[in-house]
This record gives structure tokens, C-alpha cells and sequence, in this order.
């Protein structure tokens, strides 16, 4: 299977377009623009929301659900909010289909059942949150309110592609209430660090923590903090936002507590998010022209055990040794599976489980039965060695840890070499001609010169990195004074 994909040199969009869809990740749906995420793409989401969700709940928040519908009213009360997602907004007019007279056996739209009050379908739940907060918060005492949801959101697409962009796609959003403005900024770089903290320990993939520039900012916030990831082919990827939303929202929906003074104050507040296109960054950061190649942290399963045998005489006796290898594997935590199918051969069990990225794979045959060995393959780098059922468990357990590792490093080394200081516009277009990633450059600060740069070369700034030093320069492009540098990139 894996040999009939394009190769990611000849052709990078076709590869992972072929890939997502080849092992058996998510397909385009019966509904334009969205996907169907199949069980083994849903399995490396859940194993991405589990550690999440655990990240979350050790810093002390709480998950809740809030409706899918949003009321036009509350959509518009906050208006750069309204304004900066009005294009993507899918409208829910009416409630109720009636037969067509003039078409037997198709339906139209009941004409009578037109809603009062038109309803947005969430692009982001900012306006339906908010609106319910007034009713929670009265006094100091009722903060922080720190609230997660795990939902899905519809923004409507024209260019689609599987987990990157969708018009429906899966995601959490952080929604949090604070009494100062102190407390809210430390929980929106609080959030930050947290998915630096998940892309880089347990999907192997370094990240640049960094602050939005005011055009790309989320549409209503005060900051937006972001960690950028760069892909394969030398684009750039935001692979999370977390935002500083200041006292906009509750301006905007009227929240205001008591503070310990006995005064009337507005809340402070932010919002926090990462989706679905987490899994775009894992298959474009690791995977190669055999498919995926999956972090142990996150993959179904970490190790699969494949029997080779003649008859059902040596297919039992494999079967038994493996089931004693599976369950001291799993009392250290690794997960594993026994691909017992008798409808396939080894050669295409190999192949699915190079395709579908399984970090390491046994092998076991009557011949290794009688040595007391197993054959254990490397996903990432496609080694093999012959191991002692002595030392598998332990051999396993260091492996698993080294490839994670190494896939981190690796990613890294990627990145750190694809990363170009600039001071000349020209050598600055000529850096993204070759595609060669993050290009590190003055800009003088102004939104007119971002978009000529964009305008020109199409590139965006990616981030103003949070560790940036102090350093006088001229802007690349308009040769003004600049006091650091930023990050340029084409990105998804």
C-alpha cells in the first residue's frame, strides 16, 4: 500500500492529501467541505484530548458544554468579534421542512416556521459563554471561573482539506473569568506554555512561543500568544492560540463583580484553543514516503506483534508466547496489539503497519520459538535487530522513549536549519523562493508594511517570538527603525 504513495519531493499537498486518507485517518464526507475522521484517526485524536484534558484539569479547570446555537443579538454584541468571523458564519433561519407541492417527494423549507431571532451555528463560543457568565458572576468570590468545552465549531471554508482546515472540525476552547488583569494575562501565557509544553513532549514537534501581530490577532482580543510549528515542505503551521481578551467581553455582555472594596468592576478575561489541525501538524512534521510516523506518546498502539507461520500448530504456539509478551508490555504501560488475522499475509500486515506509523513492530516465528528471539523493527528509521524474549520488554520500554526523543530532535534540527536571518528585501525573497522556512527579520511595526511584505511575497508574520532580544535594526522592507526582529513564513 504505503508504495503507491506520491512522494512528498515530487509532490507535498498530494502526499499528505493520499496519506491521511491511505492509513485510514478521515475521508472527505457525503457534506462539502467536512470530513469523516475514522476510528484510527479518532484514536490519536482521543489519546491528544486525554493528555490534554489532563494538562487542563491539573491547572484547575473544569469542563462544561454550552450550546452549539448562538443568537445573532449576542453574536454582534461584541463587534470586532462579529466582524472578524462574519464571513465564515453559517445561519440557521428556519426550523421546519414541509413537503414540496410542486415536487412530489422532496422537501422544502416551511415558509411559516421562520425563526424570530436568526442563529448563528459557533465559529467560537466567546458571545454564548459570556452571556451565561453574567448570570454566575456577582462578587469577587465567584472568581476565577476556569471553564473548558471540548466541542465541534463550523466555519464555513471554500478550500478545504482534511484536518488543516475544514468547515466542521473538532477542538477545545478555554474560557476563563478573572478579577484583575494580572491574573488573566498570567492564565492566557499560562495556556500557552501548556500546549508548548503537549506539542513538544508528546507530539515530538519543537514549537516557537511567540505574541500575534495586531492583524493577526484573534478578532477581539487585546494579545494573542500562539506557538509555531514548521512543517516538512518549510511552511509554518499555528499549532495553537491562546488570547488575552481583556474587559471586551464583558463590556460587551455587561459582567461586572464586587470587588473586595465593595466597588462594581468588569471582569477580565481570555480564551484558549487548539483543534483537529494538531493532527495536519503530526503527520507533517514526522511522517515519510512509507506514511505516517507516529510519537509513541500518541500512537494507538506502540507496539504490534505479527505472527509468521504455516499452520494452526504454529499459529497457537506464537499466539500463546505473544499474549505472555502483550501483558508484561501492558503492566508497564505500553500499549500493544496481537494482529492475529488470518485473512491477510505477514508482507501486507507489515506494510498497513508501516503505512499507519506503529512505532515498533515484532515479528515472531516457529524459528524464533526455538531461539528464543523476535525480530523488532523501528518505524522511524526502519532498522531492525534480532532480540532475546528476555529483553524485549526492557529493549521495548527504552526504545519507545528513545524514538520519541530522537523524532523531537530530529524535528528540531529541521527547524533550526530552516531558520534564516534577513536584512535585505531582496535576499529575503529569494530565502522563500527556496521555501526554506522561518526567515527572522526587522519590520518597523506598522500593519501597512506587514501587508505590503505579505502583498509582495506571501508571507505573514508568524510571531514576534516571546524570547526575543532587544536589537536595533532597519525594517527589511520599508528601511524604518525596527527595536527586534520577528518571524516571517508562508503557512497554512
Amino acid at each position: 500500500m504505503s508504495k503507491n504513495l506520491t512522494s512528498r519531493a515530487d509532490d507535498y499537498s498530494k502526499w499528505y492529501n493520499e496519506l491521511v486518507v491511505k492509513a485510514d485517518m478521515a475521508e472527505n464526507s457525503a457534506v462539502r467541505g467536512c470530513m469523516v475522521i475514522k476510528p484510527y484517526g479518532y484514536a490519536i485524536w482521543e489519546k491528544m484530548q486525554a493528555e490534554l484534558d489532563r494538562m487542563f484539569k491539573e491547572t484547575g479547570h473544569q469542563n462544561a458544554y454550552f450550546p452549539l446555537f448562538v443568537p445573532k443579538s449576542l453574536f454582534e454584541a461584541e463587534e470586532k468579534n462579529a466582524e472578524g468571523f462574519a464571513k465564515e458564519c453559517a445561519i440557521v433561519t428556519h426550523y421546519r421542512l414541509q413537503n414540496d407541492p410542486d415536487n412530489p417527494g422532496k422537501l422544502r423549507v416551511d415558509p411559516e416556521a421562520k425563526l424570530e431571532e436568526e442563529l448563528i451555528v459557533r465559529p467560537t463560543s466567546e458571545a454564548i459563554i459570556w452571556s451565561t457568565y453574567k448570570g454566575w458572576i456577582q462578587s469577587y468570590r465567584d472568581l476565577p471561573i476556569l471553564v473548558n468545552q471540548w466541542a465541534n465549531v463550523v466555519r464555513w471554508e471554500m478550500r478545504t482539506r482534511l484536518f488543516l482546515r475544514t468547515t466542521e472540525f473538532l477542538w477545545q476552547e478555554g474560557h476563563t473569568a478573572h478579577a484583575t488583569k494580572q491574573e488573566a494575562i498570567a492564565e492566557a501565557e499560562l495556556m500557552n506554555d501548556i500546549y508548548a509544553e503537549f506539542a513538544e513532549n508528546f507530539m515530538a514537534i519543537p514549537v516557537i512561543k511567540g505574541i500575534k501581530t495586531e492583524s493577526e490577532r484573534f478578532a477581539g482580543a487585546i494579545e494573542t500568544y500562539c506557538i509555531e510549528a514548521l512543517m516538512q515542505d518549510g511552511k509554518a503551521l499555528q499549532a495553537g492560540t491562546s488570547h488575552f481578551l481583556g474587559q471586551n467581553f464583558a463590556k460587551a455582555f455587561d459582567v461586572k463583580f464586587t470587588n473586595k472594596e465593595g466597588q462594581l468592576e468588569y471582569v477580565w478575561a481570555t480564551s484558549w484553543g487548539v483543534s483537529t489541525r494538531l493532527m495536519g501538524a503530526l503527520i507533517m512534521t514526522h511522517s515519510d514516503d512509507k506514511g505516517l510516523v507516529l510519537p509513541p506518546n500518541l500512537a494507538p498502539s506502540q507496539v504490534v506483534i505479527v505472527p509468521i507461520y504455516k499452520n494452526e500448530e504454529q499459529l497457537e504456539l506464537i499466539t500463546e508466547k505473544a499474549n505472555g509478551i502483550i501483558k508484561g508490555l501492558k503492566l508497564k504501560g505500553i500499549s500493544c496489539k496481537f494482529d492475529g488475522r488470518t485473512t491477510h499475509r505477514p508482507g501486507a500486515k507489515f506494510a498497513q503497519h508501516e503505512l499507519q506509523g506503529v512505532p515498533l513492530r515484532v515479528a515472531i516465528g516457529p524459528k524464533d520459538l526455538e531461539n528464543n528471539t523476535a525480530e523488532l523493527a523501528r518505524r522511524d528509521n526502519l532498522t531492525k535487530q534480532i532480540i532475546g524474549f528476555d529483553d524485549l520488554e526492557r529493549t521495548v520500554e527504552t526504545l519507545l522513549t528513545t524514538i520519541q526523543e530522537e523524532l523531537f530532535t530530529k524535528a528540531l534540527n529541521f527547524r533550526d536549519s530552516h531558520m534564516t536571518k534577513v536584512d535585505d528585501f531582496e535576499e529575503f525573497k529569494k530565502v522563500l523562493d527556496k521555501k526554506t522556512g522561518f526567515i527572522s527579520a526587522h519590520w518597523d511595526g506598522t500593519a501597512e508594511t506587514e501587508q505590503k511584505i505579505k502583498d509582495a511575497t506571501k508571507a505573514t508574520i508568524r510571531c514576534i517570538p516571546m524570547d526575543a532580544k532587544e536589537e536595533l535594526g532597519t525594517c527589511v522592507f520599508s528601511g524604518k527603525p525596527s527595536k527586534q526582529r520577528v518571524l516571517f513564513a508562508k503557512a497554512y
